[in-house]
């Protein structure tokens, strides 16, 4: 049986500030979810909606994201992971700016987070429940940028960014619920271009073909996505959020009134877009 209302949230590096900003007015005028799905920074900084923590993923990237214990090259030299494991998805979320994993676990909502199984190169579809350290990992192996991070091991799996495999899972989301809403990160007028260096990173994982694949053909996979969504919300079977204007932002964002002003974006396109989702909903 499909559930009533779902929520689909894009990844995008420090462009997740925008969707920060949309899920925070969501939360604010009691915009409710019965799933919501997030890939990379949409798994990072939306699961803040399941824990009911508005404004926490803009606070604590505002406060950290000039220190090199949290991201950066020293980071990437010494440990592999450009942000990292031991600070970024420890220390922070534990004890500098908690994760509320009472009220995590307590929400009924079920979030679920998108990795990446590069022995497949397929996604895989995982449930956090608990907000705990073991989600936590989930987290961090949906957000492991190829290249500038290590694989997550988890399960049976090696796992990196879901962005790899599903960009945007859509499909994933309408075959669970009635109604679809989808955050995402790039504006209406974007396409992804092939990989820049893309036979240098295919040699990187050259014991991984199903995974070089994915990388050389992710942005035809990206790309007709986005028609879909295109066709899908033209049809009024999805409501579509997207930035009204270009969001330039680097993969190390180092610049915190930069990450304010990609939130605010986000805020305001969701204001913008209240009454007409109310309707949809």
């Amino acid at each position: 049986m499909l559930e009533e209302k779902g929520l689909v949230l894009e990844g995008g590096g420090f462009r997740g500030m925008y969707t920060s900003g949309v899920i925070d007015v969501f939360m604010e005028n009691h915009i409710d979810f019965n799933q919501v799905v997030g890939v990379s920074a949409g798994a990072a900084f939306g699961c803040n909606i399941k824990s009911k923590q508005i404004g926490r993923a803009l606070r604590y990237n505002k406060r950290f994201c000039r220190d090199p214990r949290y991201s950066g090259l020293r980071s990437f030299i010494k440990t592999g992971d450009l942000y990292n494991k031991e600070f970024a998805y420890g220390v922070v979320p534990t004890i500098l700016d908690p994760f509320d994993t009472k009220v995590f676990k307590e929400n009924p909502l079920r979030f679920t987070v998108v990795c990446t199984d590069i022995c497949t190169g397929k996604p895989v579809y995982h449930e956090i429940k608990n907000g705990d350290a073991l989600d936590i990992e989930w987290i961090r192996a949906s957000s492991s940028i190829p290249i500038v991070s290590k694989p997550v091991k988890l399960d049976e799996y090696e796992l990196l960014d879901g962005g790899v495999s599903d960009s945007i899972p859509v499909d994933w989301m309408l075959e669970r619920t009635k109604k679809t809403v989808v955050v995402l990160t790039r504006d209406h007028t974007y396409r992804k271009k092939p990989m820049k260096y893309i036979n240098l990173i295919k040699k990187a994982f050259k014991e991984y073909p199903n995974l070089q694949h994915d990388l050389e053909n992710r942005h035809i996979v990206y790309n007709e996505t986005l028609d879909k969504i295109d066709k899908l919300e033209r049809g009024g079977q999805i409501f579509v959020i997207r930035p009204s204007k270009p969001i330039a932002c680097a993969m190390i964002e180092k610049d915190p009134s930069h990450l304010q002003e990609i939130y605010d974006i986000g805020r305001r396109d969701a204001l913008n877009s209240l009454e007409e989702l109310k309707k949809y909903l």
